[in-house]
């Protein structure tokens, strides 16, 4: 039987231009950082993307890697710049994103946001085998909190280098001199980052909601239930009563929101549910929260047919958003299919 080689064998292999070993390097982090790529764009296509490029920049610049910093430190590194660099693109967002045709008008939100949203959900199952490390004193916010819609929406608005400096400080705990070594800045400029940044989270309405269930709780799967029971049926009062207050409708990529029970009853009673039963909800999980592929009956076909991801947010045990992700093409990335047989 062949040992495992050592971390330093591993590294000593890779420079000298071994593919395998440096498969070996870089293998225990693959998915953390993937998730941190998405954590700061908040798109999983392009996390996936940022990831390739990362270790295929990591593997041309194995021979430069100089050990000041622990090998997962130096991925991280270039990671973020790759991130950064995508961010202040002209072209890396869609510019033939599939339209939505709704098949009545939709009608006048609460509020709009200035831009699209190019926030996707990020399936529960990438997140499993993802070493547990625990992080370091600065780390402010659980791994689940981290990746939750609610977190992910607001840490979008943030410009990129502030969104950068808080996740590496608050959420994966690197000290302010690791960060200043990974961004090429001084500590001043991580500090006064980090302050901005952590300003802007704590006025943020939307991340002081009451916790919610554990997933795959008792609570959980119940409001799962009563929730799938009620939009396949086009329950609206039964849909709306489940709701927070203050709840939030969205249907990223569209910047319409709406907010509060007498919008969203009246935006579920005159698109989503106007037609029912015709909604078929197959759960899933995404972002540490229910979430669940979402398909149509074809009243002349037996087939069911794709209408996106939707997403739950909850707050205790009521719902405090509704977000309907209009690309079909998610859906794959729950393993679940453009259309079933109903």
């Amino acid at each position: 039987m062949r040992a495992t080689p050592s971390p330093d064998d591993s590294l000593a292999l890779a420079r000298a231009g071994s593919g395998e070993a440096f498969r070996a390097l870089v293998e225990p982090y693959r998915r953390e950082l993937q998730v941190h790529c998405y954590r700061i764009l908040g798109s999983v296509q392009d996390a996936e993307d940022l990831l390739q490029e990362t270790l295929l920049a990591a593997w041309r610049g194995i021979g430069g890697y100089e050990e000041r910093a622990s090998v997962r430190t130096w991925l991280y590194r270039i990671a973020t710049n790759r991130c950064l660099n995508a961010l202040r693109s002209q072209n890396r967002r869609p510019q033939n994103h599939p339209a939505y045709r709704p098949e009545v008008p939709l009608p006048e939100p609460s509020h709009r946001h200035a831009e699209p949203s190019w926030l996707q959900p990020y399936p529960d199952a990438l997140l499993e085998g993802i070493v547990d490390r625990a992080p370091g004193p600065e780390a402010r916010y659980e791994a689940r909190e981290s990746v939750s819609l609610a977190f992910l929406a607001v840490l979008q608005e943030l410009p990129p280098r502030q969104r950068a400096v808080l996740v590496l400080r608050d959420v994966l705990g690197f000290r302010a001199a690791e960060v200043a070594a990974m961004l090429d800045t001084t500590e001043n400029a991580v500090t006064s980052a980090l302050r901005r940044a952590r300003a802007a989270l704590a006025g943020a309405p939307r991340l002081n909601a009451e916790a919610p269930p554990r997933p795959d709780s008792p609570q959980e799967r119940r409001i799962v239930d009563d929730f799938t029971r009620a939009f396949q049926t086009g329950d609206v009062d039964a849909v709306v009563a489940m709701l927070t207050e203050d709840a939030r409708l969205t249907m990223p990529p569209l910047p319409l929101v709406y907010e509060g029970h007498e919008d969203v009853r009246h935006f579920l009673a005159t698109v989503a549910l106007r037609h029912c039963p015709r909604h078929v909800l197959i759960p899933t999980s995404a972002n540490g929260q229910p979430a669940f592929g979402c398909y149509l009956r074809d009243p002349r076909t037996p087939i069911l047919h794709a209408h996106g991801v939707l997403l739950l947010t909850l707050s205790g045990e009521r719902i405090a958003a509704i977000t309907r992700f209009l690309d079909n093409s998610l859906l794959t990335r729950f393993g679940l299919p453009h259309s079933l047989r109903g």
